[in-house]
């Protein structure tokens, strides 16, 4: 996995890191916006498990409930664009973006056997928020790779 990051002091932090997954882009691509799917790999570390509701299409909302220590911690968003199986935007909304909407892009790339999976997280508030940012993503590739990846 390759991260870049763009945190500068002139322009909002960006958040950018791939990975790629041994399974079809369309399988993964829809694993994004599967419920069930997503409460298996969308629990970065520490969190201990996820809830998720989803209503996959263009304007529809999503709410992901992660839980530490037991402690619910909402997150949710807005479906900007879905474009099967290349890329999903939505909003990003939770306690770690102090409650304020972000941009996530995910892209889907067929490589082969392969699929590269892009994450772009723009509007973050600061480069600490875009560090913060970087461990959970980083952790919900590792997921998604471990559930997927043959």
């Amino acid at each position: 996995m390759n991260i870049a990051t763009a945190p500068n002091a002139s322009t909002v932090p960006t958040l950018r890191l791939h990975r790629d997954i041994a399974a079809s882009a369309e399988e993964l691509f829809d694993a994004w916006l599967d419920a069930e799917s997503i409460s298996q790999w969308m629990h970065p570390t520490p969190i201990e498990r996820t809830v998720a509701t989803v209503d996959a299409r263009v304007g529809g909302r999503f709410e992901f409930i992660m839980y530490l220590n037991g402690q619910p911690l909402p997150h949710t968003g807005r479906y900007i664009r879905i474009d099967r199986p290349s890329q999903l935007i939505f909003t990003w909304n939770s306690h770690a973006t102090q409650d304020k909407d972000t941009l996530v892009t995910v892209d889907f790339e067929a490589r082969g056997e392969l699929t590269r999976i892009t994450i772009t997280h723009e509007k973050l508030k600061d480069a600490e928020t875009l560090r913060k940012h970087e461990g959970g993503w980083s952790s919900i590739l590792e997921e998604i790779g471990r559930k997927f990846g043959r």
